[in-house]
C-alpha cells in the first residue's frame, strides 16, 4: 500500500509528541533523520517537512519554534493534556492503591506515561521501586467497579451479597448470604479502598459498603430517583466507614492535634480555642466503636465532653483496655 503525505504527517506528529517538550527540541535535519528511520523507503527534503509543520500547527497541534546556537531553528510540541505534576499525582494514586496488583500497576503507569514525552515519562516513578502486595480479589473489584459505575449512571438498583473474612481467612457472607438490595448513589475512594454509598432498601437507610467485600453483584431493571442527600457531609461525618446513629459530639483536644482535626473534618470545622493548650471541636458524627477507637488513638490529648453516653463508652473502653494488662 502506497503511503502518502497523510502518513508522513502523522509520523512527524508522533515524533514531536514522543520526543519533544519544553526542554527537548529538534532541528529540521534531526526531524528528517528520524522520519527516514521510520519510513526508510522514502526521502524527504527540508522544505516538505517545514510545510508539514505548518499544516500541523494550523490543525491546532501547536508547534513551538525557538532559536538555538548559530541561529538554528528548533521545533517542539509542548502542549499536553496533563502537566507533569498532574501525571505524578495520578501515578502516586495508582501506586498507593492497596487492592491493585503490581502487574496491573505496571500496565496503568505505562499508559499514563504515554500522555507525555518519553523524556518526561522516564522521570516518573516505576512500580518496581515500591513494595507491592498482590490482592487476589483485584479481578473481582474491577468487575464490581464496572457494575456499580453503570448502575449509578443508569440509576438502577444493585443486588449483591456482602461479607468479610474470618480468622481462618475464609470469606463469610453477612446475614447468612441474604441478597442486599441497594440504590447506588456514589462510588468513592476512601482509606485506600473503594466504597459504594447507597440507600439500603430494606430499611431505607443510607449505608456504605467496601467494594472488595461485595460478591455476586447484579443490576436490577428497577430504577430509582435520588432523594435529598449530601455526599460531602456523609463522608465527613463517617469515621473509618463505620455505621451508627448520627449524634452531636463535643471533644476537647490539645493544640498539637489541630491539624489532625482539620484534616479529618475540613477547614470549616467548628473549633473554638479555650486557652493556651486546648480547643474544643463541636460536630456531628456516627456513634460507633470506630468513633470511640479513633478518640482513644490520641490518648490524654483528647477528652469527650458531650454527650454523656459517649463519655461512658470511652470510659468503658479504657477500663476494658486496663483489664487486659492486669
Amino acid at each position: 500500500m502506497e503511503r502518502g503525505s497523510s502518513y508522513r504527517l502523522l509520523k512527524i506528529r508522533d515524533i514531536l509528541f514522543d520526543q519533544t517538550d519544553d526542554i527537548n527540541e529538534l532541528g529540521i535535519d534531526e526531524l528528517s533523520e528520524k522520519l527516514r528511520n521510520m519510513i526508510p523507503d522514502k526521502s524527504f527534503d527540508n522544505r516538505t517537512i517545514k510545510r508539514d509543520l505548518e499544516i500541523l500547527d494550523d490543525m491546532d497541534f501547536e508547534i513551538v519554534r525557538n532559536k538555538g546556537k548559530f541561529g538554528k531553528i528548533l521545533y517542539s510540541h509542548q502542549t499536553r493534556l496533563f502537566e507533569t505534576y498532574q501525571l505524578r499525582l495520578i501515578i502516586d494514586a495508582i501506586l498507593s492503591a492497596k487492592f491493585i496488583t503490581t502487574n496491573e500497576k505496571k500496565k496503568l503507569i505505562k499508559k499514563v506515561k504515554q500522555l507525555t514525552s518519553k523524556a518526561i515519562g522516564s522521570t516518573l516513578p516505576e512500580p518496581v521501586l515500591f513494595s507491592q502486595s498482590a490482592n487476589i480479589d483485584y479481578e473481582l473489584v474491577k468487575l464490581n467497579i464496572d457494575f456499580v459505575h453503570r448502575a449509578i449512571s443508569e440509576r438502577r438498583v444493585l443486588t449483591y451479597q456482602y461479607g468479610k473474612f474470618n480468622v481462618d481467612k475464609q470469606f463469610e457472607y453477612n446475614r447468612e448470604g441474604e441478597q442486599y438490595s441497594v440504590e447506588p448513589y456514589a462510588l468513592i475512594w476512601q482509606n485506600d479502598y473503594y466504597y459504594l454509598i447507597g440507600r439500603f432498601k430494606k430499611n431505607n437507610e443510607m449505608r456504605h459498603y467496601r467494594l472488595d467485600r461485595i460478591r455476586n453483584v447484579g443490576i436490577n431493571e428497577e430504577t430509582f430517583s435520588k432523594g435529598d442527600f449530601n455526599l460531602k457531609n456523609y463522608v465527613n461525618q463517617t469515621f473509618h466507614m463505620f455505621a451508627g446513629q448520627e449524634i452531636w459530639i463535643k471533644i476537647r483536644f490539645h493544640h498539637n492535634l489541630v491539624n489532625v482535626v482539620l484534616d479529618r473534618f475540613g477547614h470549616d470545622a467548628d473549633i473554638k480555642n479555650i486557652g493556651e493548650e486546648h480547643f474544643i471541636l463541636k460536630t456531628k458524627a456516627k456513634l460507633s466503636d470506630g468513633l470511640v477507637n479513633w478518640i482513644l488513638t490520641w490518648g490524654n490529648q483528647a477528652k469527650v465532653l458531650e454527650p454523656d453516653h459517649l463519655v461512658k463508652s470511652v470510659k468503658d473502653k479504657i477500663k476494658q483496655m486496663t483489664e487486659v494488662y492486669e
